[in-house]
């Protein structure tokens, strides 16, 4: 397994490479990218015990085809939209929403996404996206930098003596485990179309 980060991600074998044509190609990255988290915040999808929500499957994807750089100005571009009182997140609404839903419950699960966001870029870079076995290996990662912040920040939220797990970590690894299969097959596949673009 190569340290050193010598593969491009697929954000950067697509499109224009140089000059102002591929800051155009960033520059329209990001703004999709917000808007895909938008959007994927709201999907659920019915599953047992909780539905499913693409939030993370698309924080994790974004992160692994945009790498770590394009990644985090993405993340943290649907950060400032959500602070600014849009309702981009999963739970925030026309009630709740801005700083103050962000710094409610979910607040931990949000410092998750960028931590998740850049290692899944780091890893891209490093060719974990073109393996089944190292994209999901990769996920496991990423969703784990996503509970560790969101379970600490809701133990010190609500109290240790609360049911934390049980609210923030197990009614979710059905769906978490069907998303990681996805993005685990997803991303190996588009590499497989891309071919030998990268360069």
């Amino acid at each position: 397994m190569s340290l050193a980060a010598t593969d491009r991600v697929l954000s950067e074998v697509l499109g224009p490479k140089t000059g102002l044509a591929l800051r155009l190609k960033q520059a329209a990255l990001v703004v999709m990218g917000i808007a895909i988290l938008a959007i994927a915040a709201k999907i659920k999808v019915p599953m047992w015990p909780v539905p499913i929500t693409m939030g993370t499957f698309a924080v994790l994807t974004l992160g692994a085809a945009y790498g770590a750089r394009l990644g985090l100005v993405t993340i943290m571009g649907y950060m400032l939209v959500g602070a600014l009182g849009f309702d981009v997140f999963a739970g925030s609404s026309a009630e709740a929403a801005g700083l103050t839903y962000m710094m409610g419950g979910t607040g931990g699960y949000l410092v998750g996404y960028v931590l998740a966001t850049l290692a899944l870029g780091a890893l891209a870079a490093r060719g974990w996206d073109r393996s089944v076995t190292r994209m999901a290996a990769a996920m496991l990662i990423g969703n784990a930098l996503i509970y560790v912040p969101g379970l600490l920040w809701l133990g010190q939220l609500y109290g240790w003596d609360k049911p934390i797990l049980a609210w923030g970590l197990t009614p979710f690894l059905i769906g978490d485990a069907i998303k990681l299969a996805l993005a685990a097959l997803l991303l190996p596949a588009v590499w497989k179309l891309v071919g030998n673009a990268r360069g």
